[in-house]
């Protein structure tokens, strides 16, 4: 007589999303946040900035066009990048931002500021706040010429 293989049940062990970590302790992430004149991007990483974990844009949370680059639509990207950023265990932030930089505009958008407000109004810690503008040292020709734009 042949034995039959029973499928006995196997015990599969999950992943936790989440880091353990001792009571009062913070955890740290990464928030890199790219405004420009058109959108703001909200891109939450772990210190080493390579795996993500939540990346919202302001155009993801408003309906018209012209209210991606809205302090309002940042500050919701933060609210809901910093929700999913507890919910993986990150309790602080270090934040970079970013402008367009090189031979456009050095100064951030407008949602910059607003969606560092909605990382405190979640209720995210913050660490270092820096700017990661890239700027030239030496730059290639800008784009309106010589004497620059003229009316």
């Amino acid at each position: 007589m042949v034995k039959r293989k029973t499928n006995a049940p196997q015990v599969v062990e999950h992943k936790r999303n989440t880091l353990r970590t001792k009571s009062g302790e913070h955890v740290f992430g990464v928030a890199h946040i790219y405004a420009s004149t058109n959108d703001t991007f909200v891109h939450i990483t772990d210190l080493s900035g390579r795996e993500t974990i939540a990346r919202v844009t302001g155009g993801m949370k408003v309906r018209v066009d012209r209210d991606e680059s809205s302090p309002y639509a940042a500050m919701l990207a933060a609210q809901d990048a910093s929700e999913k950023a507890k919910s993986r265990g990150i309790t602080a932030l270090h934040v970079r931002i970013r402008a367009l930089g090189g031979t456009r505009t050095k100064a951030p958008g407008p949602g910059a500021q607003s969606a560092l407000r909605g990382f405190a109004y979640a209720g995210m810690r913050l660490g270092r706040i820096e700017d990661v503008t890239p700027i030239p040292t030496d730059s290639t020709r800008a784009k309106h010429g010589r004497r620059g734009r003229r009316r």
